[in-house]
């Protein structure tokens, strides 16, 4: 079977931790069910598996992209000049550069007086693309051209053809961009659609949370007055805990075509391997990666309770809506949460009748969803089976 969509779900337990902080300081929340829930954003899900750095990382396996604001001042500028270029030249090109390869995302930020070029938004690109933007700039700086018509210089560097070649290099603008996408303004690089569509966690009860008083002790005063009690600073902070659901879906022909930069209707005739790799780590990311938040004081490193994959051609769906009743937290959360799981499960499968193959793993009364899935697997075994869903027959 070729599937098309890849589903993951997940079911992980935090106890006393400020994973996802609002501009406020307080955990991040969302109504639900008629119910306040505390959640994990998406931005922060995909951020620490993106930048995970260990077993199944993966940006180990590919090329990641340069995502910043400042890489035409790292990967271009401040290369140039250390190679002897003349700076104030290699800036005022890379500057109008800059202008017509980004568009208006170059242009959002106003440059400072003697401060390093930055766009006004991150920018994704590859390794590939920098290159050869280095090159172009170099190229354009070696032709000395007069300082009062450098852009016309740049324009007249980046013809039609200099245009397409740059523009066959956005499918080498590498791994980040193939499963997060990118966006852009110009008619230069094209924009990337992300391959993984992540959810927002959210706690499958009502929220939990406590405000947590504390304070600092001065060691030197503390040792010092008997008086006086030592205290370097007092504050209070949020914790929560709870069981979150999360879902995870992976455009398997968009993944293959970002990867390999063949049309998306041709996925099947590509070589699949990388994106197969790929997802087999993501697996195991998703169900042992954690939000890093308030590490020092919180410790917060847990392991997905449950993981159920999905495969198939069918456009997917969220299962969170088996949660849209809070669930009881007694006597058994997590039983409760398996029961409310393998009851929506059931109750969609007698709907639209059961499309795809399932596996998964979990700990506790996973006897709860015997018919959600064949067999369990454990994690490893999930994650092979999903790279050969990817591979496909």
């Amino acid at each position: 079977m070729n599937a098309r969509f890849l589903q993951l779900h997940f079911l992980t337990s935090y106890p006393a931790v400020l994973l996802n902080r609002d501009d406020a300081g307080f955990a991040k929340r969302v109504p639900f069910g008629g119910v306040t829930r505390t959640r994990i954003s998406s931005q922060c899900l995909k951020r620490h598996w993106r930048t995970f750095s260990g077993e199944h990382a993966i940006r180990d396996l590919a090329e990641p992209s340069v995502r910043s604001r400042l890489t035409f001042e790292r990967y271009i500028v401040q290369h140039l000049v250390a190679e002897g270029m003349d700076e104030a030249l290699v800036r005022a090109v890379t500057d109008e550069v800059m202008g017509i390869v980004l568009g208006k995302s170059a242009k959002a930020k106003k440059k400072e007086e003697g401060g390093p070029l930055e766009t006004g938004q991150i920018t994704v690109l590859g390794r590939p693309e920098v290159n050869f933007l280095r090159q172009a700039v170099l190229a354009i700086c070696s032709s000395k051209p007069d300082p009062k018509k450098i852009g016309d210089a740049v324009k007249q560097h980046f013809d039609k053809e200099a245009r397409k070649n740059l523009q066959q290099l956005s499918l080498a603008s590498g791994l980040d961009a193939a499963l997060f996408g990118r966006m852009v303004t110009s008619d230069i690089l094209s924009r990337g659609d992300a391959a993984l569509h992540v959810a927002h966690a959210l706690t499958v009860h009502g929220e939990a949370a406590e405000s947590d008083y504390f304070s600092a002790v001065d060691d030197l005063l503390a040792d010092g007055d008997a008086e006086k009690l030592g205290s370097g600073h007092i504050g209070t902070t949020e914790l929560t805990s709870g069981l979150f659901y999360g879902y995870v879906v992976v455009d398997v022909p968009l993944l293959v075509s970002n990867l390999e930069g063949c049309e998306r209707g041709k996925w099947m005739e590509a070589d699949r391997g990388l994106a197969a790799k790929v997802v087999e780590n993501l697996v195991h990311l998703v169900a042992t990666v954690s939000p890093g938040a308030k590490l020092g004081s919180t410790a917060p490193y847990a392991y997905a309770q449950l993981l159920l994959a999905e495969s198939g051609t069918s456009q997917p769906r969220s299962l969170a809506n088996a949660f849209l009743r809070p669930v009881q937290e007694r006597p058994d959360l997590l039983a409760n949460a398996y029961a409310a799981l393998a009851a929506h499960v059931g109750d969609l499968d007698r709907m639209y009748g059961r499309s795809g193959e399932r596996a998964g793993a979990g700990v506790g009364s996973v006897q709860r969803l015997q018919d959600v899935w064949p067999a369990e697997s454990g994690v490893a075994g999930v994650a092979s089976w999903a790279a050969e869903q990817v591979r496909g027959s």
